[in-house]
Formats: structure tokens, sequence, C-alpha cells
């Protein structure tokens, strides 16, 4: 299960109405590298050799330290509840003063641990807000207006590629959209005038779906689609 459908689950089971989001102010950078471990990462401007002393940023491994780092702190600082996606944390409760609490405990806990928080990195308590491009209310994420914008002012593919590059956009809000997999793979067995209808049809069904919640525990169901001669079918069951 994807982060995203990780925290659709557990919001929806609880509902919540407000909710605040932080953001670790240069979180790799706050993480020292042990100084047996600097020589991996030396390299030569200029003539001049250097190495890095903190966790630099563009190393694959960067993400993966810095999440488990910053979870261990949250953990051993028995952090309320709150969902955390490397140093994007984002709680939620009942009340303004209850999730104004909670982030205010979490944010003393990095604190302690040495990790910066500026104030323009925290957000709420809302009702509504934004975590991880996604737009939550209520316990149910949401596409952003703005997303929604986007795609439906782009211009209609002119070719093969033009119209997966669109499926590579959209395919981020798969959960918003009914039969989406029956619907992707009709672009690769028609020609480019059947895809542009596809995609100004798919176009339009994010448009409606726009303020939909996908329903990520829906019962266990068996579509079937019939396209020249071919049987398809896609297979869905609950999330978990």
């Amino acid at each position: 299960m994807t982060l995203r459908q990780q925290i659709s689950v557990q919001w929806e089971s609880k509902a919540a109405k407000w909710y605040a989001t932080i953001d670790i102010a240069n979180a790799f950078f706050s993480i020292p590298l042990a100084a047996e471990c600097r020589s991996q990462f030396a390299f030569t401007w200029r003539g001049v050799q250097y190495t890095w002393n903190r966790l630099p940023q563009g190393w694959k491994h960067s993400p993966t330290i810095c999440h488990g780092l910053i979870q261990i702190a949250l953990e051993q600082g028995e952090a309320p509840e709150h969902l955390q996606y490397i140093d994007d944390i984002i709680v939620w409760g009942n009340t303004a003063e209850e999730v104004f609490e909670k982030g205010n405990k979490i944010i003393q806990i990095l604190l302690k641990a040495g990790f910066a928080i500026r104030r323009s990195k925290v957000n709420g308590p809302a009702q509504e807000i934004q975590f991880l491009g996604v737009k939550w209310q209520d316990g149910c994420c949401q596409i952003p207006m703005d997303v929604i914008n986007e795609i439906a002012a782009m211009s209609p593919p002119t070719s093969k590629k033009e119209a997966q590059a669109f499926l590579g956009i959209v395919g981020f809000w798969r959960m918003h959209i009914p039969n989406c997999n029956l619907k992707e793979c009709d672009i690769y067995s028609y020609g480019v005038q059947k895809d542009t209808d596809f995609l100004q049809s798919l176009g339009t069904n994010i448009q409606l779906l726009g303020n939909s919640t996908p329903n990520v525990q829906q019962a266990e169901e068996m579509e079937h689609d019939s396209i020249a001669g071919e049987c398809k079918a896609t297979y869905t069951r609950p999330l978990g």
C-alpha cells in the first residue's frame, strides 16, 4: 500500500476535523556524518578537494536515513499520533486546541533532537490542509483545484509520447478515476485520435471527481471489458 493510501485508510476511519503540518527545515543538513564516513563523500572543485560533513542532498540513501532518524526521535520522545514522510509530518484531531497541543509537542521533541523548525514551515491548525500535494478535509483526500485546472488546460496530445506523458501526470490521482487501469490500457491499443478522445474523457472525469473521495475500502469486484476481441479484467480488493 502506498503512503497516500495508508493516510487515506487511516484518516477515513478517524474522520478528523482539524489538521496541522510540520516541515522540518534543512533536515538533511541537520544530520552530521560520522568522521570515518566523510571520505566517501569527497569531491573536487576547482582543483581543491572537499568533503561533506552533513548528510548530502542527492545521495540516494539520504531520504531513508533522514526518515529513520526523525522517526526514532519521535518514538523516543513519545510523540502523539501522527504521520511522517521523511521531513514532512501531519497531526490531526477533533478540535483546534487538540491539534495545536499535538503539533507543539512534536516540535519540542524535534528541537530537542537537534532539528530546526521554521514558523513558516508550520501550517494549521486548519480544517482544510494540503499534505504531500493532496488536499485533506473531514478525513478524506481530494484533488486540489489548481491540479484540476492544470490538467484541464492541457492541449490534446498529438503523439503517443505526449499521451503517455499525460497519463504520467494523472496517474497520481488514479484512486479518483473509476476503472483507471482499463482506461490506461486503451492507450496502447488505440490510434492517436482514439487516445485523444480517451484523454479528453479522462480529463473530464478528473474535473467531476475533483471534490470526491476515492473508495479505498471498496468490496472485492471484478470488472470486464472487451475491446477488439480482447478480454480485459481489473480485480480490486480492500486495501490493507
